[in-house]
């Protein structure tokens, strides 16, 4: 119903605001362009934005290049050596706090897209798939190039828009769109990137000091997102006993500080002491840790992603959401991902209720074997998974 409703007020948006946008037209020839990147996601999907950033860069090397994305994942393009600039807008649809009124996500994205009309971009790219907000921001600014995903919602307010190609990883997507908004071939797409800063490596070795004195760790990342896409605690602790004892690894806990409970149940049932590092970090630090790590295992969540950015070998546990379109993004060998058997997954539903979580059991229903299968083969002492899945 929402969707339907959309699809006939957005159109009558887009007409009913021209009058007060006074589109720009792009010059025949831009000699450095100035492109606006919109990702309004969290980490992980900002993330997989960021091979699509370094070959923009590459290809265009004069170009002015911006990033705008949410408060909440700015931390992981701000230091990004390939971006001109980063800004941030609070983005309607990813705020959770209550709306003040309903015109209120309205005004904060022409408020925002006041500030990015003055910052005359030439070219603007909406990289997820269904934000219609973005592509309003993009034309509310006046950009004279907007391009995004051909949805119903987002379509009035771009000059061109793609299909998006299901199947297909983001990193890929990413790659495509960027590609057709400069028309240029940006190549094969190279690793995520995200460089702790020195500080954030300084806090991290800190908070490690009280650890394995081999310096060789195992990190259990067990929060997620969404409640349906959790792992069992007894089974983080059987799993993390038993690798942390086969290789000789200090098992460490990280998580944010909503994520303290989860921990400590996970703690409380081990037989091995972890060290554990729960809302003690900012991204930079948590990846320093990570990077420390012989292996690092967890949900489907963004701070396995950014483990996977840091190169360490790692294992993710996946449930509703499709692992060939959000898995990790690099070789399938040293990145495995784990799922059960149910003929239902991928669903790509993440709203359950708290009571419907057990006729929903796809992550809770992964076995202790399987991770630790997973963990042999990335820490090389087994054959490697074969199809690259457990």
């Amino acid at each position: 119903m929402k969707a339907s409703l959309r699809r006939t007020i957005l159109p009558a948006v887009a007409r009913m605001s021209a009058p007060f946008v006074n589109q720009a037209s792009l010059p025949a020839s831009v000699r450095r362009p100035r492109i606006l990147l919109i990702r309004p996601d969290h980490v992980g999907d900002v993330l997989f934005t960021t091979p699509a950033v370094r070959a923009l860069r590459s290809a265009l090397p004069e170009a002015y290049i911006a990033y705008l994305a949410g408060p909440w994942s700015r931390e992981i393009v701000q230091d990004n050596p390939h971006l001109d600039n980063v800004i941030s807008c609070p983005f309607p649809g990813f705020t959770r706090r209550p709306k003040a009124h309903s015109l209120e996500p309205y005004v904060v994205l022409w408020k925002h897209a006041r500030s990015v009309r003055a910052m005359a971009f030439d070219v603007a790219v909406v990289l997820r798939f269904d934000h219609w907000w973005g592509a309003m921001l993009t034309y509310w600014a006046g950009i004279p190039v907007r391009v995004g995903y051909a949805l119903p919602e987002s379509t009035p307010f771009l000059t061109d828009a793609l299909e998006y190609e299901r199947g297909h990883h983001e990193v890929e997507q990413n790659m495509r769109l960027v590609s057709s908004a400069v028309d240029r071939d940006l190549g094969d797409p190279g690793p995520l990137e995200f460089t702790p800063r020195p500080e954030d490596v300084r806090s991290a070795l800190d908070l490690l000091k009280d650890g394995s004195p081999e310096g060789k760790y195992l990190c259990l990342h067990p929060g997620a997102g969404a409640p349906v896409k959790l792992w069992r605690p007894e089974a983080f602790a059987q799993a993390a006993d038993a690798i942390g004892e086969k290789y000789g690894l200090q098992v460490i806990i990280t998580g944010s500080s909503g994520e303290k409970g989860l921990a400590q149940e996970i703690a409380d049932q081990m037989e091995r002491d972890p060290l554990t590092i729960v809302g003690q970090t900012n991204l930079g630090e948590l990846a320093a840790i990570m990077g420390q790590c012989e292996l690092v295992i967890g949900t489907d969540s963004g701070p396995l992603h950014l483990a996977v950015s840091q190169g360490v070998p790692t294992v993710h546990l996946y449930g509703p959401v499709d692992h060939r379109t959000f898995g990790p993004w690099g070789d399938l060998h040293k990145h495995i991902v784990v799922r059960s058997d149910r003929d239902c997954i991928p669903c790509n539903r993440l709203d359950y209720a708290t009571h419907e979580l057990p006729d929903h059991p796809c992550v809770r229903s992964i076995t202790v074997g399987q991770v630790l299968r997973a963990a042999d083969s990335v820490l090389g002492l087994n054959s490697a998974a074969k199809n690259h899945m457990i």
